[in-house]
């Protein structure tokens, strides 16, 4: 068997520092050398099993005398901090194609001791996102995989698809998109493209400039923070294909038929049960919610009304779970609902918490009518499925009479 013929994970741009000092760490520029600029010198750390919190440093022409270079997964840190943290934006994308050109030919070193292109995985994060893409296309769009975390928008916005990352780059491209409207890049750049919140302003991210440092740079490095627990198994980040996010928040996009007998895609680095299916598809848009903080999870349900009620009636809907004294709240007010006889209305309700078994459902319809007479509202049927977990049971209640603006209490039973 030929020495190189295992995974290698390739990271651009990615900060990992050891304890040791006998490790190597990413270059530490202090910030007269960022605002002056420097010159381009582009470093590889090594990190195997053997070595996982100490970096050693990888020598781009003698790396096969590296003896931690023999194992089922090599990550290599591509540290090109002299380059990339320039206080002049331009010159850093101006070095983003120098660095790519450095990174592909120790790839072609590899290519040639017999490391195959199909195990190498690209993750690039900001400008790192389009360094991968243009190794990428040096390569002939061979390497197995490239991941770009919210990649670079300033300078790519109107770029055609050979001057950025896209999915010719690579057999399979994802991608995460957490700044869309500031230092990410808009759009669909990958076979999925997975889109936190919408891809625009995050939970937990400052909303005003006071904040300082934090106001500009939270959205865009949630996507790191947001891959990183995917990574680590600490959350179960389940996207949803839809057309937008607005609609997908509507309840229009919660059920994933074409993936079968797989879920829906599920963010991180294991998408095999999707990949041959997403190359089919072409480019798909991927949906979902998360929370301020980690696990960042959100738990999700299905909620399909119907109601019988003689006098139409617009609102929002509150829906409480509870669990003895445990209770979580989910207010959909993304449009206002549309109750009249005979309709069938399906929503989504995320909460920030799990909570289960639930023993108790509240339910309250909000019209805004706050004079006049109450009208009455009648449900049919009310149906809730859990998306993320999906082995638990459905619960229904059947023919509930209640005011509007005013909750009713009921307890789950088994769906027919």
């Amino acid at each position: 068997m030929s020495l190189w013929r295992f995974p290698i994970l390739l990271s651009i741009f990615m900060l990992c520092k050891g304890e040791d000092s006998d490790c190597d760490n990413f270059t530490d520029l202090d910030f007269h050398e960022s605002f002056m600029g420097t010159y381009l010198y582009v470093r590889l750390l090594l990190y195997t099993r053997a070595n996982l919190e100490c970096g050693q440093e990888l020598l781009h022409h003698n790396f096969t005398q590296e003896p931690l270079f023999n194992k089922d997964m090599n990550i290599l840190v591509v540290d090109w901090n002299r380059g990339a943290a320039n206080l002049n934006y331009f010159a850093a994308v101006a070095n983003t194609r120098g660095t790519a050109v450095n990174i592909t030919g120790f790839i072609e070193s590899m290519e040639k001791e017999g490391a195959s292109l199909d195990s190498i995985h690209l993750i690039g994060v900001s400008l790192g996102a389009h360094v991968a893409g243009f190794i990428g296309t040096m390569l002939g769009g061979r390497v197995g995989r490239i991941t770009g975390l919210d990649p670079a928008g300033p300078m790519f916005a109107n770029a055609p698809p050979e001057e950025r990352l896209d999915p010719t780059d690579a057999q399979f491209v994802d991608v995460l998109h957490t700044d869309m409207n500031s230092f990410g890049l808009r759009g669909t750049h990958g076979h999925i493209d997975f889109y936190a919140n919408g891809g625009l302003d995050q939970p937990g991210c400052p909303k005003t400039i006071f904040s300082g440092k934090s106001y500009f740079v939270c959205d865009h490095q949630r996507s790191v923070f947001l891959y990183l627990c995917a990574l680590n198994h600490t959350c179960k980040l389940m996207a949803y294909p839809c057309s937008s996010y607005s609609d997908f928040l509507s309840g229009q996009c919660l059920q994933c038929e074409t993936f079968k007998p797989a879920s829906c895609p599920v963010l991180g680095y294991d998408m095999s049960q999707w990949r041959d299916t997403l190359l089919r598809l072409g480019q798909t848009r991927a949906y979902f919610s998360t929370t301020a903080e980690l696990p960042y999870n959100k738990t999700s349900y299905r909620v399909d009304l119907v109601t019988w009620n003689q006098f139409l009636r617009w609102g929002v809907v509150i829906l409480r779970l509870y669990n003895g004294k445990n209770v979580i709240e989910s207010q959909i007010d993304i449009k206002l609902l549309r109750f009249e006889q005979y309709t069938s209305t399906r929503i989504l309700a995320q909460f920030d918490e799990d909570l289960y078994p639930i023993q108790k459902i509240s339910l309250r319809i909000v019209t805004g009518n706050m004079i006049g007479p109450r009208y009455k509202i009648r449900l049919l049927r009310i149906r809730i499925t859990p998306l993320e977990n999906p082995n638990r049971p459905l619960m229904c209640r059947y023919d509930i009479i209640l005011e509007e603006n005013a909750e009713v209490s009921f307890k789950p039973l088994p769906c027919d």
